[in-house]
Parts: C-alpha cells; structure tokens; sequence
C-alpha cells in the first residue's frame, strides 16, 4: 500500500503536507477539519484551517482555501474555488467553476450556478430556483 500523504511546495516556497481524505481520495492539508462523512473527491484540495461539515461534497479539481466554511450538507462542484475565509451555508449547492470570493457568504440552502462569480466580501441568499435574494 502506498503512502497516504503527499507534500506539495507553495508559491511562498513552504512545503505543506496534504494526506488523502478516507472519503474520496482528496487532498486535505495539515490543520484542515473534514467530518469523516464529507466527500472529497480525487483532485480537491482543502488548505489549512478549512473546515468540512459531515455531509458535504466536495467536487473533482474543487480548491477549498485557508479557513473557508463549508456547512453540512453541501455540494461544492468540480472545479469550484471557495476564497480564504468564505462560507458556505448548510445545503447550500455551488456550481461547476464557480468563484466563491475572499470573505463571501453563501446563505444556507442557496443555489450558485455554473460559471458564477460571488465577489470578496459579498453577502448571497436565492431561492428554491436560484433567483438571487438579499442576503
């Protein structure tokens, strides 16, 4: 069997330590937090300080970065980038390379579609068919 971690450098020249989530192969950085019944699958990375609720879905190629939310139950696409310090709300679903920025919210239960870009800082709630809100 081989081994279950790989240590990738960073653009700042430090090399961090990624071990293979159980739950689909991803790749989780030390001093991330993945419930052990969230997905992440092949190709993700979750930086340090993310944190992974039980349930979530973290799609092939999704980047999670440095101490983003993800709530329990939600779908984050393949080839989605969740920002530093976002959060996405419980249930809430985030389309195939969609940017979530820098500090974003994504209220529970929203729908982000494919192709989408939410803004640093900006605040997001939809409805059930994924009409925008006030958040």
């Amino acid at each position: 069997m081989g081994k279950n971690y790989v240590d990738i450098e960073n653009d700042q020249g430090e090399t961090l330590r990624y071990r293979k989530h159980a739950n689909g192969r991803g790749l989780i950085a030390h001093g991330a937090k993945v419930h052990a019944s969230a997905v992440v699958e092949a190709g993700a990375y979750v930086e340090p300080g993310a944190q992974i609720a039980a349930g979530a879905h973290v799609g092939r190629g999704a980047w999670i970065e440095r101490d983003a939310v993800i709530g329990q139950g939600a779908q984050i696409a393949p080839h989605a980038h969740v920002g530093p310090h976002a959060s996405v709300g419980a249930k809430a679903k985030i389309g195939v390379r969609t940017y979530v920025g820098d500090h974003a919210y994504v209220a529970i239960g929203a729908l982000i579609g494919d192709d989408e870009t939410i803004s640093d800082g900006e605040r997001i709630a939809t409805d059930k068919r994924g009409l925008h809100l006030a958040a």
